[in-house]
């Protein structure tokens, strides 16, 4: 037998159930907040599809994946909805994520929320692109170009660059400004 409901309460859930077994509403989830303290006892990286991909890279680098990406979906260029989507599609178990387009309130359309914290997000977005970019510069045809790649990948240290990068940015706001 279907459940009594008041008529037009037809509004979805704004409780996103996480990776560890938690709930959380998106609604307490604003455009400036980058992890959150879970009652699980962990902390969680919190990623907002309105955050731009300068969160992790430089804008010179996200301008190139920019040119050199084309998305095959709706998008016009490639954003962070698409770097969380190779982090999704990496970690499926460890990544939460709820489409909130239509609930006006919060600001933003889609939320991740993961397993780990935002530091070790951080670097596990870099690490991913970085073998995007292995991948496609090992189909060139210019094989110095791949060996210099290659060269300065065995000397590109992935948690290095993240604090250099983290310290040089104000993640105080949503706008991931540098300082």
């Amino acid at each position: 037998m279907p459940e009594p409901r008041v008529p037009g309460d037809d509004a979805p859930s704004s409780a996103l159930e996480l990776s560890c077994g938690e709930r959380v509403d998106v609604k307490d989830l604003d455009m400036g907040v980058r992890d959150i303290s879970c009652d699980c006892g962990g902390t969680h990286a919190v990623v907002q599809d309105v955050h731009p991909p300068s969160r992790f890279f430089p804008e010179s680098l996200v301008a190139v994946l920019q040119e050199t990406i084309e998305p095959e979906d709706d998008f016009d260029e490639f954003d962070t909805i698409h770097l969380m989507g190779v982090v999704l599609e990496e970690f499926p178990e460890d990544v939460a994520v709820k489409d909130v387009s239509d609930d006006g309130s919060v600001g933003y359309s889609m939320v991740w929320v993961t397993d780990f914290d935002s530091r070790r997000l951080h670097e596990i977005v870099v690490e991913l692109v970085v073998e995007l970019m292995e991948h496609a510069v090992s189909h060139a045809e210019d094989q110095n170009a791949v060996q210099e790649f290659e060269r300065q990948m065995l000397e590109f240290d992935v948690a290095e660059f993240v604090d250099a990068y983290r310290s040089q940015r104000d993640f105080a706001d949503e706008h991931d400004t540098a300082l």
